[in-house]
C-alpha cells in the first residue's frame, strides 16, 4: 500500500498540472472563434451534463485542426522547428559530450569546480543572456570586433537576425542541459572495463568506442530529449536573436494568442505541437521496455 501511494504521489502531480491544461487547451481547440473575452465560444458546456455532451458530440468538428493543414505557415513552421531543433540538438551534444567526458575524467578534487562552472550560468537571468549574446552578435559586437582584429573578416558578418544566432542561442542556453546527464553516466562508468579492453588490445579510442560511448547511452539519449523538447518549442530566443526571418512554431502560437487572438487556432497548433513531443517519447520508451523484458 505504501508503494503505491509513493507511486500515485508523481501520478497526481502530473494530472493536475499536465491533463488538466492540456484537457482546457483540448476544448478550446475544438471551440470556434468570437470578438468576445474570452476570444472563443465553448462547444461543451459542462454545466449542460449529459445533455451538453451529447450536443458537444453532435457539434463537434475539427475545422481548427483542418485549417493547420491549409495553411502553409503552419505546416512550414512545424518543420523549421523541428529542422532548427534537430541541428542545435546534435550541436549541443558534439559541444557538450568532449566537456561531460573531460570532467568525468578529470580529479576528484576538481570535479565539484568543473560542475559549479557548468550551471553558472543558471545564476544569472535567462533573458539577461540571451540579450548578452545580441550585443555579443550584433555588427558591432564583441565577435565582429575580434574577427576584424584578427584580420579574419575585412567586415562585419551579419550573424544577428539568423539562423545561426538561434542556434548559438540554443547551444548556449541548454548545454549544461546536455552535459549533467552524460557526465551523471560517464561518472558511474567502471574503470576496470576500459582496463580490460586495453588488455585485450583495443587502443584508447577503439576503447572509447566500443565500451565508453555505448554505455554513455542513456545518458546521450536523456541530454537530447532534454534540449529537444524545450528547443522546437522555443520563443524567446528566436524572437531575439533570430528576428522575423527565423520561423519557429513558437512565434507562431505567441502571435495566434497575442496578436490575432485567435485562441482556437493557437490551441490546435499547442496540441499537434504536443502530439509530436509524446507520441516519439512513448514509442521510445516501449522499444526501451520490450529491449529490457528481452534481456532478462
Amino acid at each position: 500500500m505504501r508503494g503505491r501511494i509513493v507511486v500515485a504521489v508523481p501520478y497526481l502531480w502530473l494530472m493536475l498540472l499536465f491533463m488538466v491544461p492540456f484537457g482546457i487547451v483540448l476544448k478550446i481547440s475544438l471551440s470556434d472563434y468570437a470578438v468576445s473575452i474570452p476570444p472563443y465560444t465553448p462547444t461543451l458546456d459542462p454545466s449542460a451534463g449529459w445533455s451538453g455532451f451529447q450536443d458537444f458530440l453532435g457539434e463537434l468538428d475539427f475545422e481548427n485542426f483542418v485549417w493547420l493543414t491549409q495553411d502553409a505557415l503552419y505546416w512550414k513552421a512545424y518543420l523549421s522547428s523541428l529542422k532548427i531543433a534537430v541541428i542545435s540538438t546534435a550541436l549541443t551534444l558534439l559541444v557538450g559530450y568532449p566537456i561531460a567526458y573531460g570532467m568525468a575524467n578529470a580529479p576528484d578534487e576538481w570535479r565539484p569546480t568543473l560542475m559549479m562552472l557548468v550551471i553558472l550560468p543558471f545564476w544569472t537571468s535567462f533573458l539577461i543572456r540571451v540579450y548578452a549574446w545580441m550585443g555579443i552578435l550584433s555588427q558591432e559586437g564583441f565577435l565582429n570586433q575580434f574577427l576584424m582584429w584578427t584580420g579574419l573578416t575585412a567586415e562585419p558578418l551579419t550573424i544577428l537576425n539568423t539562423n545561426t544566432a538561434v542556434y548559438i542561442g540554443i547551444v548556449y542556453t541548454y548545454l549544461p542541459f546536455m552535459i549533467l546527464p552524460i557526465y551523471a553516466t560517464l561518472e558511474k562508468l567502471d574503470a576496470s572495463l576500459l582496463e580490460a579492453a586495453a588488455d585485450l588490445g583495443c587502443t584508447r579510442v577503439q576503447a572509447f568506442w566500443l565500451v565508453t560511448a555505448p554505455l554513455s547511452k542513456s545518458g546521450v539519449i536523456a541530454g537530447c530529449f532534454l534540449v529537444f523538447i524545450p528547443a522546437i518549442g522555443e520563443f524567446v530566443i528566436p524572437s531575439l536573436l533570430g528576428g522575423s526571418r527565423t520561423l519557429m512554431i513558437g512565434k507562431v502560437l505567441w502571435e495566434e494568442f497575442f496578436s490575432n487572438r485567435d485562441w482556437p487556432v493557437a490551441s490546435a497548433v499547442a496540441v499537434i505541437l504536443l502530439m509530436i513531443l509524446v507520441i516519439p517519447i512513448i514509442l521510445f520508451q516501449r522499444n526501451e521496455q520490450k529491449q529490457r523484458e528481452a534481456e532478462q
